[in-house]
């Protein structure tokens, strides 16, 4: 069986750590399509339809399973946990006890440590055919995280188009979390060679600066008169390549914006717009940040979908989140979890096409 995308079902279907892993196809009335393995949680591809109403797979992926057990770039489409983006030197304290994680980006320790739930095996229960429901249980321990940690991710394919992700926690025993989705999206389509014309809006006025780490030095900044204002539409290329000391540690963009709202509420994060192919991506949370990461260390040195390689710049990933290294910052919204609590998180990717004769920045 193949897929919009032109994925075979079978070639996902492998037992990994004594469970198995399958391919599980979503696909809302008009036909739209989104595929997900229960490895990693990962979304592998997501077609939605052009201003033609040509179907166009716009996130990056791999073709068999075989190749995301052996990826060079671990996080294509994965839930990435229990603690998304980074703890700096891999140590924090909570409750007067230290623990000690992994380092595995730089002196840091990166999206849950050297196997996060990026590279895991999830439980898998398709609900419908626009509905997945996946959990994982994170031991004790696991990692260097304190206390026994079920989560549950649900991802949906509206009617409408839109991606919904739904994750709920909970925990036996204090602990960190910060969860999110790192799809790396082109909405010209996967294997197109550039994000640079894609036009971007962040609804932030401020964001966070960083090392030469990546870990945040700590007060926000206003994005005004700086690369990072995304407030109006901008190119992601544009301003790119400037003489930033942020855009220079970052090798482009790969910061955290604090959203201009307040508490949990669901709202508007960011915009998206393909010139190529008319399709807009808005993306909706009711988590405090997104972290704009532009592709900057892909290098095409490794096969894809379809053939395809995805050079530096490819893809852009809007990862809805707390803000990283937030255990260490009490200023930031907190990301413990304590057992008489819930974590629950929810990030919309609404799709729709551009309305070419009207102003830019009008959809449909």
């Amino acid at each position: 069986m193949k897929t919009l995308s032109k994925l075979v079902k079978k070639d996902f279907e492998k037992t990994v750590f004594g469970k198995q892993v399958s391919l599980f196809i979503l696909q809302n009335k008009s036909g739209a399509e989104m595929t997900v393995i229960n490895y990693g949680a990962k979304i592998v591809s997501l077609c939605v339809p052009d201003k033609t109403g040509n179907w166009i797979d716009v996130v990056l992926g791999k073709s068999c399973i075989d190749d995301y057990l052996n990826d060079q770039e671990p996080y294509f489409g994965a839930v990435c946990g229990r603690t998304a983006n980074r703890i700096a030197n891999g140590r924090f304290i909570l409750d007067d006890t230290a623990y000690v994680l992994a380092v595995n980006n730089g002196p840091n320790s990166l999206h849950g440590g050297l196997k996060g739930f990026n590279a895991v095996v999830w439980d898998a229960k398709q609900i419908d055919q626009q509905t997945l429901e996946l959990t994982y249980l994170s031991e004790d321990g696991e990692e260097g995280f304190p206390g026994n940690l079920t989560v549950t991710v649900i991802y949906k394919l509206t009617d409408e188009n839109a991606v919904e992700i739904e994750y709920k926690a909970t925990t036996d025993k204090a602990t960190l979390v910060n969860l999110t989705n790192h799809s790396y999206f082109n909405l010209s389509g996967e294997g197109d060679l550039s994000v640079g014309d894609h036009e971007l809006q962040i609804n932030a006025d401020t964001f966070l600066p960083t090392n030469d780490t990546a870990i945040p030095l700590g007060k926000p900044e206003k994005v005004a008169g700086t690369p990072f204002d995304f407030q109006s539409l901008h190119t992601i290329g544009e301003r790119i390549e400037n003489e930033n000391t942020q855009l220079i540690y970052g090798n482009g963009y790969d910061h955290n914006f604090i959203l201009n709202k307040t508490g949990e509420e669901l709202a508007l994060a960011a915009k998206a717009i393909s010139p190529k192919t008319g399709i807009v991506m808005e993306t909706y949370t009711t988590e405090p940040g997104v972290q704009l990461y532009t592709g900057n260390y892909l290098d095409g040195s490794f096969t894809g979908k379809n053939g395809h390689t995805y050079p530096k710049r490819s893809a852009f990933c809007l990862e809805t989140q707390h803000y990283p290294d937030s255990i260490h910052y009490p200023d930031y919204p907190s990301t413990v979890l304590r057992p008489e609590e819930t974590f629950e998180s929810k990030t919309i990717y609404q799709f729709s096409i551009q309305r070419i004769e009207c102003r830019r920045n009008e959809t449909e």
